[in-house]
């Protein structure tokens, strides 16, 4: 994209950052969108994109961002926790279930333990 620098996507990726508790996940997307154009190996900015496009309800590309974060690092278990509750809102509760086990076995935060449904010492 011309014009585009490293600092200008830098910039953007900051920007994008503040927009989902903004009540702004599309802009975000907006934001976004030339940042993985120029870099789409970044991971944090596909993560990023891919928990606004869930925030916009735009559950299919949300599936997709984050099942590509997935595939470049499986142990991500935010990722997976974010994949879950993505196929939990459409209705895929199977789906859903393995991803909430992964996340809270990669790392036993009591949130992803309560959604994976093990006992948790609290």
């Amino acid at each position: 994209m011309p014009g585009r620098t490293p600092e200008t996507n830098v910039i953007d990726f900051r920007a994008a950052e503040r927009l989902p508790a903004a009540r702004d996940p599309r802009g975000a997307v907006k934001l976004l969108d030339p940042v993985i154009a120029a870099h789409p190996e970044n991971t944090a900015a596909r993560l990023l994109r891919a928990r606004a496009f869930f925030a916009a309800a735009q559950l299919c590309p949300a599936e997709l961002e984050f099942e590509l974060v997935l595939e470049r690092e499986p142990d991500n278990a935010c990722a997976h926790f974010a994949l879950a509750r993505t196929f939990e809102r459409s209705g895929r509760t199977d789906r859903a279930s393995r991803h909430f086990r992964l996340a809270a076995a990669l790392d036993p935060k009591p949130e992803y333990l309560r959604a994976a449904r093990f006992r948790t010492a609290d």
